[in-house]
């Protein structure tokens, strides 16, 4: 009987698990040593490895001959657990399991000694569906349960966790799959099915798949039922997805203006009964790389193309500004939301292009005047609309030493967490310095770009937000770049002498 690649070849030992180092290390040494914990939580999207790690687990600590904290995969445990005929390592799928009466059961089954094993392993998934009930029903089990008992909780959603299952837990964040990863997967497999994948095809699938190995793998399995010598045209066909041509044809008539362009391009895609939402989500991606190509050009590897693509996203980057490119970003972030519930996916697209074409897509600035310094508290939940925010405090720069600014220690800290959640304004701060006096930050960047980026509300607000929770302190924020090639002062001294007197947030040379 024929098995679905991502049945066929799920990783059956730890060492087979890719992109996810920091957890199979961790979970081995703990096996080798025999330190393993009671409960564990995996949280992670879709496809990442979760439920494949908690099977290995569960192998791996019941082996007859464990190897380096690996399953032998040749004992009679490690058979039958791959067969799924071993009655100690019970699954539960939460999302149908989801009542308070199902837990009870478990909480009595639990108390049963295994059967053949030396631990009795729950591996409960999508966890997160639980009901309150059945969530507080699990709790003491959960905490103390049987020596000879451990639990493994899956969820794609850690929010919907409550903090009393958190606490009881030890908690492991699965990464998204890196796509070179994922591309040199498919290679692999495709090589071992006999069947010819280009190399340029399994990066467009990795693609698709964002970060998921189950999804590369279903998408390869229709592109082998649809050809065996796989093409970027193969998966563009078998996905039911646009080519990248149609896709570049309305992006370059976007920044031309060329509605009829546009428009003809999204009949094409539509006549041929492409998935005109995942056409919007392509559109986004390549939106983001001109964003990342227009504010860190030197920052190569965060845009995420084909080697032959690069260019002509150049091209078209150099037609437009940045504030130009979040803008229009913005609006088509719009469209994708509501193309999930729209009557009509169609109308709904072609009407954003539209705005796009037309420049009706509006810059959206920071909501301050130039007189209003930039005060940066309580970012959490900042209002959507409402006057130029009041300062808490009144910053007397007049009366500022440059003698006791110091060089903020944490600025790395800083810097770094704020690339994982703003990777482009990040960019433009390489090179740059940070200094502190009370609750004024000066900040002393090399790259104008940055000025660009801080002038919108929601960047000044996400660094903001990074520097409060890295320092745990809120920061009256001043900044300067340098506009052209000049050289610019690293000295406090300097940056305090164009704060002095100025009410203007951010300020060039």
């Amino acid at each position: 009987m024929y098995r679905a690649l991502y049945r066929k070849w799920r990783p059956k030992s730890f060492d087979d698990v890719i992109s996810q180092p920091h957890i199979t290390t961790t979970l081995k040494n703990q096996i080798k040593n025999e330190k393993t914990a009671h409960a564990y939580l995996f949280t992670g999207s879709r496809g990442t490895g979760k439920t494949t790690c908690a099977r290995i687990f569960a192998k791996a600590v019941n082996c007859l001959s464990p190897k380096d904290g690996e399953p032998c995969l040749e004992c009679e445990i490690c058979r039958d657990a791959e067969n799924g005929a071993l009655s100690d390592i019970i699954e539960m799928d939460a999302a149908s399991n989801n009542g308070v009466d199902d837990i009870r059961d478990l909480r009595e089954n639990a108390l049963y000694t295994p059967e053949r094993c030396k631990y009795k392993i729950y591996i409960i998934d999508e966890v997160h569906m639980l009901s309150n009930q059945a969530f507080n029903a699990l709790l003491k089990t959960l905490e103390e349960p049987p020596e000879f008992v451990k639990f493994i909780l899956a969820t794609t959603e850690i929010a919907k966790v409550p903090a009393t299952i958190l606490s009881r837990c030890q908690r492991y964040d699965f990464n998204r799959i890196r796509t070179e990863d994922i591309r040199d997967r498919l290679l692999y497999i495709s090589q071992s099915e006999g069947v010819s994948l280009d190399e340029d095809a399994a990066q467009m699938i990795a693609s698709i798949a964002d970060g998921g190995m189950r999804d590369a793998l279903s998408i390869l399995d229709q592109c082998i039922a649809f050809s065996e010598n796989i093409t970027k045209d193969v998966v563009f066909d078998a996905a039911g997805i646009a080519g990248r041509d149609y896709l570049f044809d309305v992006l370059e008539a976007v920044y031309e203006k060329d509605i009829k362009r546009a428009l003809n391009a999204v009949e094409e895609i539509h006549s041929k009964s492409k998935d005109l939402q995942r056409f919007c989500a392509e559109l986004l991606e390549q939106m983001r790389n001109l964003m990342l190509i227009k504010a860190a050009p030197s920052e190569k590897e965060l845009v995420k193309c084909l080697p032959d693509e690069r260019e002509r996203l150049a091209a078209i980057s150099s037609k437009t500004s940045l504030e130009e490119i979040i803008a229009k970003l913005d609006v088509l972030k719009g469209c994708f939301e509501k193309l999930s519930y729209s009557p009509s996916k169609r109308i709904e697209l072609e009407t954003t292009l539209i705005k796009l074409c037309s420049g009706q897509a509006r810059i959206i600035r920071q909501e301050v005047s130039e007189e209003t310094p930039v005060n940066i508290n309580n970012v959490k939940n900042p209002p959507k609309k409402e006057p130029p925010p009041q300062r808490e405090e009144q910053v007397d720069f007049s009366k500022l030493r440059a003698e006791d600014f110091k060089p903020l220690k944490e600025w790395a800290d800083v810097l770094e967490e704020f690339s994982k959640t703003s990777p482009a304004v990040s960019g433009t701060l390489q090179n740059s310095q940070a200094y502190v006096n009370g609750n004024v930050m000066l900040i002393n960047a090399q790259n104008e770009f940055f000025l660009k980026l801080f002038k919108i509300k929601d960047n000044a607000l996400a660094l903001g937000e990074v520097v409060k929770t890295v320092t745990g302190k809120s920061y009256v924020i001043r900044a300067r770049a340098p506009q052209a090639a000049q050289e610019t002062p690293k000295e406090a001294g300097k940056l305090l002498e164009r704060a002095k007197g100025s009410e203007i947030p951010v300020e060039t040379n």
